[in-house]
């Protein structure tokens, strides 16, 4: 299953190689090194965010609060290298969901991360509201008015794309990548096409086009 992650970690090396295993599941992940960084993405939620406690300009525990105040259901895990029971305990209080203490092994970031996905995101919970559009993901199908919209493999996955980055510019040769693969060397037209081709089955969608760059869903 096809995931977006915002991960928030100051420590650059840290934050790659962090990156690196995160989208090794084939999940959409966005990196941010600072707390102010991160506060412009919050009213886009992602699937789940994992969030350093000790930022260099945001208190972690002040960014939890603004992140729950937007999108309360979303679940974030706390990561600090302070394993103090307090941090433990304030994380849990203000919301979050799970906490991992400084120095970890990625793939237990990983595997935290994959449970809680899966148990936050079963099958019967994978709907999505873009208005007027009803998607479920588990069943990849798309409904307006109750009446089903017929999209192809690649138009879903494309629609998708932009449901879990709705908000953000995003260009073609990410579109490419996370669509086609990254062993596709074709021309990028097929993006437009594609993105045409979406437009006219779904007119009422709020796709914009950002010239010379890519497209951005944004809310009707």
């Amino acid at each position: 299953m096809s995931y977006c992650v915002y991960l928030v970690e100051d420590d650059k090396n840290l934050n790659l190689v962090l990156t690196s295993y995160l989208q090794k599941e084939g999940w959409q992940v966005v990196s941010f090194l600072t707390g102010n960084e991160a506060k412009q993405a919050i009213e886009n939620p992602p699937d789940l965010w994992i969030l350093d406690i000790m930022l260099p300009d945001i208190d972690g525990y002040h960014l939890l609060q603004e992140i729950k105040a937007v999108s309360p259901q979303v679940p974030i895990i706390f990561i600090s290298a302070r394993d103090a029971d307090i941090d433990r305990v304030v994380g849990l209080e203000l919301g979050s969901d799970d906490y991992l203490a400084k120095p970890f092994l990625p793939r237990e970031l990983v595997i935290r991360s994959r449970n809680l996905l899966e148990r936050i995101y079963s099958p019967n919970t994978q709907t999505r509201t873009i208005s007027p559009y009803i998607i479920n993901e588990a069943s990849r199908m798309v409904k307006l008015n109750e009446e089903v919209i017929d999209l192809t493999s690649k138009e879903f996955d494309l629609l998708l794309y932009f449901v879990k980055n709705q908000g953000l510019a995003i260009s073609r040769e990410q579109i490419l990548t996370n669509i086609w693969g990254t062993d596709y060397f074709g021309s990028d037209r097929v993006v437009d096409d594609l993105v045409r081709r979406l437009r006219k089955k779904m007119p009422q969608l709020c796709l914009e086009t950002i010239y010379g760059y890519g497209y951005r869903l944004v809310k009707s």
